[in-house]
């Protein structure tokens, strides 16, 4: 398949997903000189969805229940492993992905039905834990303002992982959690070579953009870490200790990191943009991840899927506690506050009964 760069664009591929039964390829038969393509345009469709918290049951995550306010994402990373979900709604895990988006304009209402079911158990939602509930739609649709807004009244704790500075706008907000210790925030950096960040993740904050959003977060009193994710062999791994220094000094105290995963399609998404952008290291960075995933591209198992196995991924382990020991990172875990949740009222004379 011809390999194709869309400006601003992530992937490589309009890879079909593994339910298709038809394959569509460009074919250059001559007529067409060899020019750029036009580039592709974001559309949006709203999503009627019956419920927003999804229940989680895996041992990897720190949490049981999370929201997603959005299907695809524009940042358009290339690594991201939720690309593969686009396939159930018979879309391309490529570039459909990261420019044929799903919005839930009722997420806020539907959150708020569900937090007020008198069997509901109050417990931390994570958002961004899919898509990135800040990415560039967001700034039009703000989505993901009201669902914070729902979860304020209520008291209800959460957690937010992101790669955008647009959380900056939501501080108001943020900061009344955190005086409650409700919120704990994760900004995701990925490596601080800007020119690779512009191929990795072409539609997301530049890594300065992101550590000063840490910084202004931490400075309100917002609790805010780095997520170093994902680490990926001979292309980022190098920076990890550079990485953990920079949030450091941004004010970031917590950390954590995961090591590349290619599930399904993203395999042949990663690849194809290795031979692409990295021709010569493609082979390399892929030799050393099998040896990280037992052999394997992929590694799906609980307890390894996230940090990998082997001599190279127990080297990256001790780098990660090694360089957070001499920062003084991860000294103390955080719990956030689940006694202050309120069940939202009802509205009308039922709200008299709350």
């Amino acid at each position: 398949m011809k390999r194709e760069i869309n400006q601003g664009r992530g992937a490589t591929l309009q890879l079909e997903g593994r339910f298709e039964h038809t394959a569509r390829e460009r074919y250059d038969d001559g007529w067409t000189k060899d020019e750029a393509l036009p580039p592709l345009r974001t559309t949006v469709t709203v999503e009627r969805a019956k419920s927003v918290i999804q229940r989680h049951d895996s041992p990897d995550l720190p949490f049981d229940r999370s929201l997603n306010a959005y299907r695809g994402c524009e940042h358009g990373c290339i690594y991201c492993y939720a690309r593969p979900s686009h396939a159930y709604l018979n879309l391309s895990p490529g570039l459909d992905f990261e420019t044929r988006l799903f919005a839930k304009p009722d997420a806020a209402q539907l959150l708020r039905a569900e937090l007020a079911k008198p069997g509901y158990r109050c417990s931390p939602i994570a958002l961004g834990s899919n898509t990135d509930p800040y990415q560039p739609i967001e700034r039009d649709w703000n989505i993901t303002r009201q669902v914070l807004e729902v979860l304020a009244e209520c008291r209800h704790p959460l957690s937010i992982v992101t790669k955008s500075a647009l959380i900056e706008r939501d501080l108001d907000i943020l900061a009344a959690l955190a005086q409650q210790n409700l919120v704990q925030v994760f900004i995701s950096v990925t490596t601080l070579d800007a020119e690779l960040a512009r191929k990795l993740e072409p539609r997301a904050s530049s890594p300065r953009r992101r550590l000063l959003a840490m910084q202004r977060l931490n400075a309100a009193g917002v609790a805010c870490g780095v997520m170093v994710a994902p680490v990926i062999p001979f292309l980022t791994d190098a920076e990890l200790e550079s990485i953990l220094q920079a949030a450091f000094e941004h004010g970031a105290r917590s950390a954590a990191y995961t090591l590349l995963r290619l599930p399904y399609e993203l395999k042949d998404l990663f690849k194809d943009w290795l031979e692409t952008h990295y021709p010569l290291k493609a082979a390399h960075v892929m030799s050393r991840l099998r040896e990280m995933r037992g052999g394997q591209e992929n590694d799906s198992e609980f307890g390894s899927r996230f940090s990998g196995q082997g001599l190279f991924a127990d080297l990256l382990a001790k780098r990660f506690r090694l360089s957070c020991e001499r920062l003084g990172m991860n000294q103390q875990a955080r719990q956030l506050d689940t006694t202050r949740f309120a069940p939202p009222r009802r509205g009308g004379q039922m709200g008299l009964f709350d």
